[in-house]
């Protein structure tokens, strides 16, 4: 448990949250609060509130904010809760930094370029928080409750919640920058959903031969990589057989195909793109047992 602790806080990870939230209040203050484009989140919410109800956009975020925090706490722990409180303090604080420089004011007027860049810039910041184990808070803290309830994946739903925040603003903003809005939100959910499979990425590989042997060797001596041996059944002529499974990186699979090739050159070979890989050699030591 202290281990547990002990990684969530690790200097890494704390400075991933704050550079996550540094690189969201830029894009923030240079790109949207600039060009008047208007964007999903609590604010999003805010406003729709604010106009219908009469309720000051401050208030809602505020009540917003609390009980998603403390929904966040009961469902998704304390740990979680800790490392938001990070970016509940600091992402204000950069944000009022940022609001003071004029330079970031005038950056460009052009709405499609601040589309595009507050985009990138957005969602390389929430995914950064996200890695880290935390949340930006707001919207981001329900959305991480569907996906440890439902599985629900976590760049689709913001993206769904963030377009419906965005329709629901068409009873009084500019129809222009609704749209505008709309790509930002594609845009931004594109790249979380990037930054968060960055670096897990890997290549399944299925390996029919007459030499599984040989391939298996090769394989777990040369690559150090786990290996499956699959009893199967050729379909044509019935004869017994054995696949070999394994799962490499994609830097590591053209040596693979070398390997497979100079052992059996007749050898059929399928590969399919997995987008995550879990157990002793990825998620875990490869000594440990």
């Amino acid at each position: 448990m202290k281990s547990d602790w002990k990684t969530l806080f690790s200097v890494k990870n704390i400075g991933l949250i704050l550079l996550g939230n540094t690189i969201y209040s830029f894009g923030i203050v240079a790109f949207i609060l600039s060009s008047g484009l208007i964007t999903g989140g609590t604010a999003g919410l805010g406003l729709i509130f604010f106009h219908q109800f009469g309720l000051p956009i401050s208030t809602f975020i505020s009540i917003f904010n609390v009980t998603a925090f403390v929904l966040g706490a009961i469902i998704l722990g304390k740990k979680f809760a800790l490392t938001t409180l990070i970016s509940s303090f600091y992402y204000p604080f950069i944000l009022s930094i940022f609001e003071k420089v004029e330079f970031l004011q005038s950056i460009t007027n052009d709405r499609v370029l601040c589309t595009i860049y507050a985009g990138l810039l957005i969602g390389i910041g929430i995914g950064l928080v996200l890695r880290a184990g935390a949340s930006t808070g707001g919207v981001d803290i329900p959305v991480l409750i569907l996906n440890k309830k439902f599985g629900l994946p976590v760049s689709a739903t913001l993206y769904a919640i963030d377009v419906c925040i965005l329709l629901g603003q068409m009873i009084f903003a500019d129809k222009e920058q609704v749209l505008y809005g709309i790509c930002l939100v594609f845009i931004y959910t594109i790249v979380l959903d990037k930054v968060l499979m960055f670096g897990k990425s890997h290549v399944q590989v299925k390996i029919i031969s007459k030499f599984s042997e040989e391939i298996r060797n090769a394989v777990l001596q040369k690559l150090d990589r786990g290996v499956t041996l699959l009893h199967g059944q050729t379909g044509h002529l019935g004869q017994e057989c054995d696949m070999v499974l394994t799962v490499v990186s994609n830097r590591e699979l053209p040596r693979l195909n070398e390997m497979v090739l100079e052992i059996d050159p007749h050898a059929f070979m399928i590969i399919n793109k997995v987008n995550e890989v879990k157990g002793k050699g990825f998620t875990l030591g490869k000594k440990q047992g």
